[in-house]
């Protein structure tokens, strides 16, 4: 099953949920970390129920804040 992840193909042997695509992609700091999948922002309460489909379009956000003026 292909699906794109940050614009980039990755190639998964079955249907995962959304919570374990972030383990097998080894995503960093998980707690902030906001997930689009076909341009639809997912809620965090959903990762464990929400299964990535052949040919879905994965985003992984980080939104930082910060500086000074």
């Amino acid at each position: 099953m292909k699906i794109l992840v940050n614009g980039k193909e990755v190639v998964l042997e079955k249907e995962i949920s959304v919570a374990e695509l972030l383990e097998t992609q080894k995503v960093e700091m998980q707690d902030y970390v906001t997930v689009q999948i076909n341009d639809e922002m997912i809620d965090r309460v959903e990762f464990n129920k929400i299964i990535i489909k052949e040919n879905d379009a994965v985003e992984f956000l980080y939104f930082m804040g910060g500086g000074t003026i």
